[in-house]
C-alpha cells in the first residue's frame, strides 16, 4: 500500500472512530463516514467492501502489531530489551489499547463492542495458547484457555471503565497475580 492510500485508509479510520464517539454502530452510516473522510464512495469501496469489513480491517490493524511474537520499542513504551514473557506481553498489549484509547472506547462503547471484543479474544487466544504447556494444571486445556481469554478480556473492560487508572505494567501484574501464574521467562526456557 503506498503512502498516499494508507493516508487515505487512516482517515476513514479516523471518521469512523469519530462518528463511533457519537453514535450507535447500527445508525452509522457508509454515507457519513465518506462525509467525515472526506473522500468519494468509490474510494471507501475501493478500500472496504462494508462497514463491518471496516470494522474487522480496524481491529486487525491495531491486533496484527499488538499480538506481534517481537516485542519493539515503541514511542510510549519500549519492551524490545525484555524478556517475551506473559506479563510483559500484556502490558504491551494495554499500552496499545491505551494508544488506540480514542479508537478503543469509540468501538467498546457501542454495540460494536462485542464484534471488536471477538476479534480481540480469538487473538488472546492465539498468543495464550503458546503459554499453556507451562501452566501446571488439572483441568483441561480447552477450559484453561477459555477462562485466560475470557479473564483477560474483563480485565481490559475493567479497566477502560475504570479509565486506564491504572499503568498497563500494574494491570498486567493484577491479572498475573490473581490468576496465581507461575509461568517462566520465555527467554530464559
Amino acid at each position: 500500500m503506498d503512502r498516499r492510500q494508507r493516508k487515505t485508509r487512516d482517515s476513514i479510520f479516523e471518521a469512523f472512530s469519530n462518528l463511533l464517539e457519537k453514535k450507535r454502530y447500527s445508525n452509522v452510516t457508509v454515507q457519513e463516514i465518506i462525509e467525515e473522510a472526506d473522500i468519494g464512495r468509490s474510494t471507501f469501496y475501493s478500500h472496504f467492501n462494508t462497514k463491518d469489513d471496516l470494522l474487522k480491517s480496524m481491529c486487525t490493524d491495531i491486533f496484527s502489531h499488538v499480538f506481534l511474537d517481537d516485542l519493539t520499542a515503541e514511542v510510549t513504551h519500549d519492551f524490545s530489551s525484555r524478556n517475551n514473557g506473559l506479563e510483559a506481553r500484556l502490558s504491551h498489549i494495554l499500552h496499545h489499547l491505551k494508544d488506540n484509547k480514542n479508537n478503543m472506547i469509540g468501538i467498546l462503547s457501542s454495540e460494536s463492542g462485542e464484534l471488536l471484543m471477538k476479534y480481540f479474544k480469538e487473538y488472546l487466544q492465539i498468543m495464550f495458547s503458546d503459554y499453556l504447556d507451562e501452566i501446571e494444571t488439572n483441568a483441561p486445556v480447552d477450559f484453561v484457555l477459555n477462562h485466560l481469554v475470557g479473564s483477560f478480556a474483563e480485565t481490559v473492560m475493567w479497566w477502560i471503565r475504570n479509565r486506564m487508572k491504572y499503568t498497563p505494567e500494574d494491570t498486567a501484574k493484577y491479572f498475573i497475580e490473581i490468576n496465581r501464574f507461575d509461568i517462566s521467562d520465555r527467554s530464559t526456557s
